[in-house]
């Protein structure tokens, strides 16, 4: 039975969350407050976390922050801030998924239940594309001899690539695979998190992999044009 752990102050959602989870067979405990809520990840780490962004005294951010802190967590936010900039934000401080209130209910256990099958471990794989690494188990990436400290986004970019060695992935394609949300043609957040990755894949003066096909998406091959 997967534990969840919902922190979220408004108690009407408490109530609907709550009773709604128990029911689709998930073991839920809840918070009202940042506090209580690392308090209750401490004491037993759960498999997901919803988690509201406006919460009274530590908001969802620095809770998120501090989850990530704590070891490997699911955690979808839930909050009222509907703009692309904000989106950008709560993922770049550690969620994993992503919902505006109001939110349908079917959505978001669907939602859960992609984020619960994504987490499950398979048994430990080591992809290898001409001298880059990527262990699936120890979420670790080289380059030769060096070591590529990667963010959780990063490695899931990163994984996504090297499952699909020089197949074209559109932008439709890495939203839908690896932030399960379509952040709109007027979105930057591929193009920046592809930016962060190729410094680290490239810091120690290593050849390109990953490359733009412009109007289409993005390939990982050996040269930017066969």
């Amino acid at each position: 039975m997967p534990h969840l752990l919902l922190i979220e102050d408004d108690e009407g959602i408490v109530r609907f969350l709550s009773r709604a989870l128990t029911y689709e067979g998930y073991q839920v405990d809840v918070a009202t407050d940042g506090e209580t809520g690392l308090a209750l990840a401490r004491a037993n780490m759960p498999d997901l976390v919803v988690l509201d962004w406006m919460l009274p005294g530590m908001d969802g951010l620095e809770v998120a922050r501090r989850l990530r802190a704590m070891g490997d967590v699911l955690i979808l936010m839930l909050t009222a801030k509907t703009s692309v900039a904000d989106r950008v934000q709560g993922l770049d401080m550690g969620a994993d998924d992503y919902m505006v209130k109001p939110f349908n209910m079917d959505e978001l256990l669907a939602r859960i239940r992609a984020l619960l099958r994504r987490s499950r471990q398979e048994t430990p794989k080591v992809y290898r594309f001409a001298d880059l690494e990527l262990d699936t188990g120890t979420h670790e990436a080289r380059r030769g001899e060096r070591v590529i400290p990667l963010t959780a986004k990063e490695y899931e970019l990163l994984e996504l690539f090297m499952r699909h060695p020089r197949q074209v992935l559109t932008r439709d394609q890495i939203y839908e695979q690896v932030w399960q949300y379509d952040f709109g043609a007027a979105s930057n957040l591929l193009e920046v998190y592809i930016r962060y990755l190729r410094r680290k894949l490239e810091e120690g003066g290593e050849p390109r992999l990953i490359h733009t096909l412009r109007g289409v998406g993005y390939v990982l091959r050996e040269h930017a044009e066969e």
